[in-house]
């Protein structure tokens, strides 16, 4: 079935469908910067009080939100090439949403996924829509409740004339940072968009097919791994110099004028210095020290363990969250198996000394995150032929996002300087750093694993640099190990690769007439 609109009917510049919080801010965020949204809900009751709170003059001058009651209707109300986002629970509510859409649309129209959808499954509805002939963006939208109304980073993958219809309203809604700087632009509210001439949008083309949803889940693994780096830091301060909550937010918020600065970062010195106001106690000591995940995390350490792509921070940052929801298990564990009986302790006076260490090896291990994360969007964008662009990748998530940092821009540069930079860690910028700074990070594992500090993340990027830069790791051994009960062959130093080889071992059934 297709609709026949006219133009006096079709006055809408995009639509949305899913008014939950995202979808609401969203809308918002779109009508601030001129432009009219039409909007429909599967509860038209709540597509109406949402319409009728926001009228235009309380908008952005030129925006609107349009209600429809039918989906027919918000159909028709959209200007041709129709662009309709969807903002619902990834899964069956999506697919649903899209074969309705389908339905409507009429080929040249245009379908954005802005949810959290796994990347292949942005590949399956792309594939199924361009049968229709109706266009499809999976575009990831970083930054939460608060990004999608003031500014989110956006990273749109799918069909690039459809990108270019899109491209001036996802331009004019990402968050902004300071060309000159990179430091994010503050200061929107509603009705009143940030304004500024010498700015760069958090919005980027990534690629073809799922490539949008491909790197906004590879952005959610390093969010995983930089909050259980940043978590560890915590932990290692507090048990080792004893400083109180409140104290190490101090700490924190010193860090976050230099190297480190970083959502992240900043927040963490918030949290550690809120009080409970039921019991005044640290606001970090009552609450509960199990974690909770959406699962994005996991497919970044899915999709690389299936691609042959080291990530073990963002591995071990998914793991951590599992051991920590082990919760009644960790309390009887605590009784029954104790830690080392002599623990680290620093000298009097060692103090900040060792708080300066554990702002160096959080940074290291910070650059061996991003590393790890962008190595796997290298090696599925070459896999893909997606020619993402890393240095625009990096720039887009300076703001908007949950994992803006002042370290994206030297990332961006390191990029500049090498387009196909197999890792991070060979940059010169960035190798110079982590060369000053590993010994602060092997110190600090050392006192982890003496003082008996669960650090898995900071051990694990240890581990990572040293396998990376070892021109000879015992692989050998389990080469031959191998062909010793498979006969699954081994490669020689001496022989060029890809050249295969098996001995008759001992022990091998078929060496038994040799015997």
């Amino acid at each position: 079935m297709t609709t026949h609109d006219t133009h006096d009917t079709a006055t809408a510049d995009i639509g949305l469908i899913g008014l939950g919080v995202m979808g609401q801010n969203l809308v918002l965020n779109i009508a601030d910067h001129g432009f009219r949204v039409a909007v429909w809900n599967r509860t038209h009751e709540k597509t109406l009080d949402f319409a009728n709170v926001n009228p235009p003059e309380v908008l952005g001058p030129g925006g609107a939100v349009l209600p429809a009651k039918e989906l027919a209707d918000f159909v028709r109300a959209l200007k041709r090439p129709r662009k309709a986002i969807i903002l619902l629970p990834a899964g069956p509510i999506t697919d649903g949403a899209i074969d309705a859409l389908a339905e409507l649309f009429e080929p040249g129209d245009i379908v954005i996924d802005g949810g959290n959808a796994h990347w292949l499954d942005t590949e399956r509805r792309e594939t199924a829509l361009a049968a229709r002939g109706v266009r499809f963006i999976g575009s990831g939208v970083s930054g939460g409740e608060l990004g999608a109304r003031f500014g989110p980073s956006l990273m749109p993958g799918g069909d690039y004339e459809a990108y270019k219809e899109l491209e001036p309203i996802w331009n004019a809604i990402a968050a902004k940072v300071d060309r000159e700087t990179g430091k994010p632009i503050l200061g929107a509210t509603p009705g009143r968009p940030v304004a500024a001439t010498n700015a760069d949008a958090c919005s980027a083309y990534i690629g073809p097919a799922g490539s949008g949803h491909f790197v906004k889940m590879v952005h959610n693994g390093i969010e995983y791994a930089d909050m259980q780096l940043i978590a560890e830091a915590y932990q290692l301060l507090r048990t080792v110099t004893h400083l109180p909550p409140a104290e190490i937010g101090e700490v924190f918020e010193s860090w976050n004028t230099g190297d480190l600065d970083s959502y992240l970062i900043e927040i963490t010195a918030d949290i550690l210095r809120q009080t409970d106001p039921t019991t005044g106690a640290p606001f970090v000591d009552v609450i509960l020290d199990a974690a909770g995940q959406k699962g994005t995390g996991k497919w970044t350490a899915t999709i690389a363990l299936d691609r042959g792509v080291p990530v073990p921070t963002i591995a071990e940052a998914v793991f951590a969250r599992y051991i920590s929801a082990l919760r009644e298990e960790r309390e009887r564990a605590s009784r029954a198996l104790p830690g080392p009986a002599e623990p680290f302790t620093p000298l009097e006076g060692e103090d900040r000394h060792f708080i300066e260490r554990v702002r160096n090896a959080l940074h290291a291990a910070k650059i061996l995150t991003y590393a790890q994360g962008f190595a796997l969007i290298r090696d599925a964008s070459d896999a893909g032929g997606w020619n993402t662009d890393l240095a625009a990748l990096a720039r887009i998530w300076r703001g908007g996002c949950i994992i803006r940092a002042k370290l994206l821009e030297p990332i961006a540069q390191a990029f500049e300087r090498e387009s196909k930079l197999p890792n991070l860690a060979l940059d010169r910028d960035l190798g110079d750093a982590l060369i000053q700074e590993m010994p602060d990070l092997r110190a600090v594992v050392g006192v982890a694993a003496a003082r008996g500090v669960p650090a898995p993340a900071m051990m694990s990027t240890l581990s990572y640099f040293d396998a990376y830069r070892s021109d000879r790791l015992p692989a050998s051994l389990i080469q031959a190990q191998r062909d010793y009960f498979g006969a699954h062959t081994y490669e020689r130093t001496d022989q060029p690769r890809g050249s295969f080889y098996h001995l008759d071992w001992p022990a091998d059934p078929r060496a038994e007439a040799r015997l």
